[in-house]
């Protein structure tokens, strides 16, 4: 199939699928597509018992869709644009430093500690497995993704400033778990050995060359927005920003996730404020809700069919159910050290730490990053650890979308009841998280 057609199979999924689950399932969108798409990979399986040829098509016509490439160069650019569009800056900045402390040193801690785990894990399990390639999936496995679980938080009335950490850290922790997971790759692919300077000049040149174009490009599409006063171009300037931008981020090697942050923050909060008329933000908001809406569907379907092409044993399996608690544990000691020490100067919501912890679901960027550690290096030696690493990411990804994703709404309504509960009434806290 060509681009078209693939684009109108993956589209025509995503809209079969949701009304499925509108209609039947009723679980939050995400999580249902995800399952209904991973059941129809399971049924394609099922069905190749008796007509190969049916499940040797689908799998041919999955392959040729670069998970990837599609994520990672493509739709991650406009799915942060649209999350960070509809941030407060106000908000994240009280926050800020909760946010960037998450979002660095908690992103290099858990990869670290996945990475020194799993190693361990892999050695008593008698899976043959370099160190690097368990750093590697520390890396991959690290940043959050808090799409399944936002409206959740929405939903049940979750403490403002704890639900802008959640978001907030996800905003930026993509682009660090890149910049970090590039260079343990090329330490992985023996294109460089370990070298600090190397590995600081990759973060100043992807991480802050990614703010500062960011900035850059929010302040030329701010100064176009404030000549015009016509929606249809301003949410056209307000497109090319998010592709064109996403795009050149790319092509002069800089953070694309972390340049498209920036530009959505600036724009969804300066030029809202000073450039559109109200007619605008309207148009603007609704264009960028139902965007954000069919690419979380097409990305979400694109994760259960990939079960279909992955290739799974009862070993990868077993190690990816056992890797789960690892890297929730990784994620416990990343939050709980250091919002324990801020608690000292700041206060937190009771039970943040919990909700932080198992909030911080996985998701498509993990998959993304996995599927890109190639199969063979250089020299044309094979690479036996992609397929263990890319098995128990998937694993460890579907588990932390489903359980944590259906569970986070009843443990936060407990953890503010129980908060409420604690105070009296004329002093329940404004939730300081």
């Amino acid at each position: 199939m060509d681009l078209f057609q693939l684009s109108a199979a993956l589209l025509s999924l995503a809209a079969i699928f949701s009304y499925l689950n509108h209609r039947f399932l009723r679980l939050p969108t995400t999580i249902g597509l995800m399952l209904i798409a991973m059941t129809t990979s399971i049924a394609m399986v099922a069905v190749g018992v008796l007509f190969p040829s049916v499940e040797a098509s689908a799998r041919q016509h999955l392959s040729g869709i670069d998970f990837n490439r599609t994520l990672m160069q493509g739709m991650l650019g406009f799915l942060l644009f649209a999350a960070a569009l509809h941030v407060n800056l106000a908000d994240l900045k009280k926050q800020r430093l909760v946010i960037g402390v998450l979002a660095t040193g908690g992103v290099l801690m858990s990869t670290l500690l996945v990475g020194g785990m799993t190693y361990g894990l892999m050695t008593l399990m008698g899976v043959e497995i370099r160190p690097i390639y368990c750093m590697l999936f520390g890396a991959l496995i690290s940043p959050t993704d808090p799409i399944a679980v936002l409206g959740v938080l929405k939903h049940v009335g979750a403490p403002k400033e704890l639900e802008m950490k959640i978001a907030g850290e996800s905003l930026f922790n993509d682009g660090m778990a890149v910049v970090a997971f590039l260079g343990l790759l090329e330490i992985a692919s023996g294109t460089s050995g370990f070298d600090l300077q190397r590995l600081s000049l990759l973060f100043v040149q992807e991480a802050i060359g990614g703010v500062l174009y960011g900035l850059a490009l929010g302040f030329v599409a701010l100064a176009m927005l404030r000549k015009v006063d016509d929606y249809k171009v301003e949410v056209l300037l307000s497109l090319a920003t998010a592709a064109g931008g996403y795009a050149l981020a790319y092509a002069i090697h800089v953070s694309g996730p972390i340049a498209m942050v920036v530009a959505g923050l600036f724009i969804g909060n300066e030029a809202r404020a000073g450039a559109m008329s109200e007619k605008t933000r309207e148009h603007l908001d609704d264009f960028w809700e139902l965007m954000d809406e069919i690419l979380n569907a097409v990305l979400f379907v694109l994760i259960g069919l990939e079960l279909l092409i992955i290739t799974f044993n009862g070993q990868s399996v077993l190690a990816g159910m056992l890797a789960f608690p690892v890297v929730l544990l990784a994620r416990f000691i990343a939050v709980a050290l250091p919002v324990s020490l801020m608690k000292r100067r700041r206060p937190f919501t009771p039970g943040a730490i919990r909700i932080l912890t198992w909030g911080g679901l996985r998701g498509g960027v993990s998959v993304a990053l996995a599927l890109s550690i190639p199969g063979k290096l250089a020299d044309g030696s094979l690479v036996p650890e992609r397929e263990i690493v890319l098995s128990i990411t998937y694993v460890v990804v579907v588990t932390s979308i489903v359980l944590q994703g259906l569970t986070i709404g009843p443990l936060l309504r407990r953890t503010i009841a129980a908060a409420a509960a604690a105070q009296p009434e004329d002093r329940l806290p404004e939730a300081a998280a």
